[in-house]
């Protein structure tokens, strides 16, 4: 696992190097991604099918056997251990909990003129979520996709899973059950989310697509970008753990923290920023005595070596300059008063506040998103929230003795943009 500092010469390209990751960015690959796309346009279902036997050997002969049913999601919900029932239960309470308070509604008021202004909230009509498959795929994903969507009063959720083989995880099915999911395919890759986009004669075409998916699903939904919403394009997990060498900071705790990340994928990132040379010392350590016994030790070496840093900065103004450059998915503050330092924090997805609050219980029940900006997007984007599945149309009604001023004033704007029909339509409403 490298390590740098910011007293480093070459500090700022090293840190260029480190962050550097495209999501997709490979032409062959979104020559294929484009291809599957065009099928799935033409061929529907068909097409769907047979790309779902190539890919991932599922045995269904037709369409219909791709659809589960509800009942078929009640049972697996019935039939979960009672403490991961309860469990689920929990998270989904609070999932639904923290996105209530970020439903939006229609505001309208009235100008000095006496004309009327305002926003209609509307939630989208349709929506599909994609949720990563097999039986390492996680019902948590489902929860985050499916509630704020359920919250912002999206009429039908179509969810998309896909089954290597035919093999779901029940507990994603229960979490679609919980998710109150209104129809569940399991299919997969670009050919889902084409299918969502464009629809077929099973498949209804939704407005907008959401959730986390490989390097096709991500390449697939900037190609359809356009025909219906995303939220956005995503790329390997990231966490950045701050520190400063405080005398209640536990370096097992960081170093596990760290590990969380990398043993997501080969390509998550992970970096640690302390003030403390002693404490930089010690966690690396610990992440060496952690990977002696982690069942996914081998892909966590490979991200901390890939992508993984350990840094040291001077002090804690050049801690926040590091965090902000980086604009981390997940930030974790392992301070006394992280308070202190939310000011100063510009850019982060998620930033997890204090010792007690590691970015695992994000990942699962603490009720915020965790479908969050990735790669340095935090920058200019934010979590996923039920804003994500309403949108808004602007409200203007005119009185016809307030419709004179503003019709003079745009009579006259319209002229010096050469718009001469413009200004005609505005100037019979006050001469």
């Amino acid at each position: 696992m490298r390590q740098l500092s910011t007293q480093d010469a070459d500090f700022d390209s090293q840190l260029t190097q480190l962050l550097a990751f495209e999501t997709v960015n490979d032409v062959e690959l979104l020559k294929t991604v484009d291809d599957i796309i065009a099928k799935v346009r033409h061929g529907g279902d068909s097409v769907v099918l047979a790309l779902t036997q190539q890919f991932d050997q599922h045995p269904a002969t037709t369409i219909q056997e791709l659809e589960l049913s509800k009942e078929a999601l009640a049972e697996a919900f019935a039939n979960l251990d009672d403490t991961v029932k309860t469990a689920l239960m929990t998270a989904a309470t609070r999932v639904q909990t923290f996105h209530e308070r970020q439903v939006q509604e229609t505001w309208q008021y009235e100008d000095e003129l006496g004309n009327r202004l305002g926003q209609k909230v509307t939630p989208l009509d349709r929506v599909g979520i994609y949720v990563p498959g097999g039986l390492a795929s996680y019902p948590s994903s489902v929860l985050m996709n499916a509630i704020p969507a359920k919250v912002a009063g999206v009429a039908e959720v179509i969810m998309v899973v896909p089954a290597p083989k035919g093999v779901l995880n029940p507990l994603v099915l229960a979490a679609a059950h919980l998710a109150q999911v209104d129809r569940v395919f399991t299919i997969g890759g670009a050919q889902a989310v084409a299918a969502l986009a464009y629809g077929t004669e099973t498949i209804p075409a939704v407005d907008k697509i959401t959730g986390p998916g490989n390097k096709y699903v991500a390449a697939a939904k900037r190609a359809v970008f356009g025909q219906v919403g995303i939220d956005m394009i995503a790329g390997p997990s990231e966490v950045l753990v701050y520190a400063e060498g405080e005398a209640q900071d536990r370096a097992d705790w960081l170093a596990m923290d760290l590990l969380s990340q990398a043993e997501h994928d080969r390509i998550a990132q992970a970096i640690f920023v302390t003030t403390s040379e002693q404490q930089l010392a010690e966690v690396a350590e610990e992440i060496e005595k952690a990977l002696a016994e982690l069942p996914k030790a081998d892909i966590a070496r490979d991200s901390l070596k890939n992508r993984g840093a350990l840094i040291l900065v001077k002090d804690r103004k050049e801690g926040m300059a590091v965090i902000n450059r980086v604009a981390p998915e997940h930030l974790e503050l392992s301070v006394d008063n992280p308070d202190a330092l939310l000011d100063d924090i510009r850019h982060a997805g998620a930033i997890f506040m204090g010792r007690h609050t590691p970015e695992a219980i994000g990942d699962y029940c603490a009720g915020p998103n965790h479908v969050l900006p990735t790669s340095g997007t935090a920058r200019f984007s934010s979590p996923l929230g039920v804003y994500d599945f309403q949108k808004k149309s602007s409200i203007i009604y005119c009185s016809e003795a307030g419709s004179k001023p503003l019709a003079e004033t745009a009579d006259i704007l319209a002229q010096r943009e050469d718009l001469e029909a413009h200004a005609r339509s505005a100037r019979y409403r006050y001469q």
